[in-house]
């Protein structure tokens, strides 16, 4: 009875060893040739198509609620001069990657995980391997490559929204000056914060895609094992990311000193 326990207790740590041997077996694989280019274009092209519409949609709200929030702050310390600059960091920092991301894994993630968990109950992946085919590398690499570039490309478009709505709405509802809002960009912006952006994006993607895939391809127990495998990898990966957004921008606070205005 205790060893059964003592099992049961050890069986997260059984998986999530399981889950970086998965990753650091993707990261080999990114260099192997051939490279399945079609195959990445057309899982960029897919990702990009459901995501791109949601993520749009919901950077506008991102935008308004921090403008309103953060526009409210400030005017209570009569620093209404840096609404403008403190809204914009807010969303390239932390709202855009992170809304990025969620969306990646909540649309992306979620049919990536259901496509492969379908290929490995119906046995697919046991043929490709016998074929002397790596599934990691047929697959995988292609789907994992295919969130990061759409994760970037879909940060800027939620930065340039998010941005676009937070004026809007500062400028109609909180009586704010276009001039002054448009002017604080730079007094306390600075270029590696974007680049922060960026980077959190790219990482959020390979994060989102290599769950989805490690839960797809370790599906068990027929359709019902498949959708579990699906809403597993969201849950996972919203965790993993609210941790590694943590660390990251600590990392970022450290190296880079924050800008005075």
């Amino acid at each position: 009875m205790s060893s059964l326990t003592a099992s049961r207790a050890l069986a997260p740590v059984g998986t999530a060893g399981k889950f970086f041997a998965f990753g650091l077996d993707v990261l080999r694989a990114l260099f192997r040739r051939p490279f399945q280019l079609r195959e990445f274009i057309q899982q960029a092209w897919f990702i990009a198509s459901v995501t791109i519409i949601p993520t749009a949609l919901v950077a506008i709200p991102f935008g308004a609620v921090i403008a309103l929030q953060v526009g409210g702050l400030i005017k209570q310390f009569g620093a209404q001069s840096f609404t403008g600059s403190a809204s914009v960091l807010a969303v390239v920092q932390q709202a855009a990657p992170i809304g990025t991301a969620l969306l990646i894994a909540g649309a992306g993630g979620s049919a990536i995980a259901a496509d492969l968990g379908a290929r490995k109950i119906r046995e697919e992946l046991d043929a490709m391997m016998v074929l002397g085919i790596d599934p990691i590398q047929r697959l995988v690499v292609p789907r994992v490559l295919a969130a990061m570039l759409v994760a970037v490309f879909l940060n800027g478009l939620v930065s340039v929204v998010g941005v676009a709505g937070g004026y809007v709405f500062n400028v109609i509802l909180q009586d704010g000056t276009p001039g002054a809002y448009l002017a604080s960009f730079t007094a306390l912006s600075q270029l590696p914060d974007l680049w922060q952006g960026m980077a959190k994006a790219l990482v959020f993607g390979l994060i989102a895609a290599i769950v989805a895939c490690y839960k797809g391809m370790n599906a068990a127990g027929g359709p019902k094992g498949v959708g579990d495998a699906v809403n597993e990898s969201v849950v996972v990966t919203f965790i993993l990311l609210f941790i590694v957004n943590f660390v990251m921008s600590a990392i970022y606070i450290q190296l880079v000193p924050p800008k005075t205005g």
